[in-house]
């Protein structure tokens, strides 16, 4: 029996206790504002919109180092998270989120990031790279996309089971406009 998802913390974003088993790969559906205190909301395809991912400052740096100031464009790109039990809050070490792997890299990438007050380290990460899978799941995505409706968790849901049977870009893209167009409001 797998116990992972047992210690699933109960909250509204993803957190390093999420990735106790390990790293994970993230598909990015878009990027959105949040609050003063974590002002950025990375919603993924694995997660929805219930439990972005919200980078710390130093990640957000290592995000606009390698794509860009413009989070609009992330969509589609892929990141492999990890926990980081060494991530200090103040003195105490309480574990963080970084980012190990990136898609849309040629090469790694090199980010000099503060450690400490007055102390910069580089910190690396390495292109994300997948190779092309034919989808041999059997399953008709869009006939399932037309019968989600307008229920954004089994769209986020059915984007997620498509990304992992490797459904093709097509198929992706056209439950992530659907996903957009759900959480706009836009009416068919």
């Amino acid at each position: 029996m797998d116990l992972t998802p047992t210690i699933v913390p109960k909250s509204d974003q993803l957190n390093a206790d999420d990735l106790i088993a390990g790293p994970i790969t993230v598909t990015i559906v878009e990027v959105t504002k949040g609050t003063a205190e974590q002002p950025v909301n990375v919603v993924t395809q694995e997660f929805g919109p219930k439990r972005p991912y919200k980078p710390s400052k130093s990640m957000r740096r290592v995000l606009v180092a390698a794509w860009g100031v413009e989070a609009a464009a992330y969509a589609g790109h892929s990141l492999t998270l990890f926990r980081n039990p060494t991530i200090r809050f103040g003195s105490d070490e309480v574990g963080g989120i970084q980012i190990s792997h990136m898609s849309n890299l040629a090469e790694p990438l090199t980010v000099a990031l503060t450690v400490t007050r007055g102390k910069r380290s580089p910190f690396i990460v390495q292109p994300l790279v997948t190779e092309p899978v034919k989808d041999t799941s059997g399953r008709d995505w869009l006939k399932e996309l037309s019968l989600a409706g307008d229920d954004l968790d089994a769209i986020t849901a059915l984007g997620g089971a498509a990304r992992i049977a490797h459904a093709g870009d097509t198929v992706l893209g056209m439950i992530l406009a659907e996903y957009k167009r759900v959480q706009a409001g836009e009416v068919k």
